[in-house]
């Protein structure tokens, strides 16, 4: 499952990462991180910054370790199974925050993405990709019983539950393959 989740995430990583725009010494949050690509990803986009991710599954967990196992080694990676709320990180000491089709199963009233926003720093920013409902309708294994499906309002409503204002928060659409349309949701926390 490890290796279809890598295949199907190649892009829609690769869109909201550089949504995020890493500097080489932030400090990065990596949200249901699965088998570890986007981590290592974000270790080589900040050679001199920390990278944490959470993921639920203990599979999940195990396949990352290994990808990750020299930047977890050296100090630079922490991987660990769990919620956002488990990483215990001081209010204001994250720069980004990345999450990769986690939105799904996410709290709909924004619980985990205000923790999240309560992580960044002012200017810090939040990247989440989700393919649009318009796409996941269609697929069987995507029905309301295992996945919420998002649109953009829905993404926009869910960061504004989550805490962010209206104009900090930016959605673009992207084309992935085989038609697949995604949704890139991006929210700068603000100085408030």
């Amino acid at each position: 499952m490890g290796r279809v989740m890598e295949a199907i995430n190649r892009a829609p990583n690769r869109e909201a990462i550089a949504a995020l725009a890493i500097a080489p010494a932030d400090v990065v949050v990596e949200l249901g991180f699965g088998p570890g690509r986007a981590i290592e990803a974000l270790a080589e986009c900040a050679p001199l910054g920390r990278i944490y991710g959470v993921d639920p599954s203990t599979e999940m967990f195990a396949v990352a370790s290994r990808r990750n196992h020299h930047s977890i080694d050296s100090g630079r990676v922490t991987l660990m199974r769990g919620h956002i709320q488990d990483l215990r990180l001081k209010a204001e000491s994250v720069d980004k925050i990345l999450g990769v089709n986690v939105v799904y199963f996410l709290d709909e009233g924004g619980g985990e993405l205000r923790e999240a926003r309560r992580l960044l720093k002012p200017g810090g920013k939040l990247a989440l990709y989700a393919t649009d409902k318009s796409t996941m309708r269609r697929w069987k294994f995507a029905g309301a019983e295992t996945h919420r499906l998002y649109g953009a309002q829905d993404l926009r409503l869910l960061l504004v539950r989550a805490g962010f204002r209206p104009e900090e928060i930016a959605i673009q659409e992207v084309a992935i393959a085989f038609g697949v349309a995604g949704l890139v949701a991006a929210a700068t926390r603000g100085a408030q």
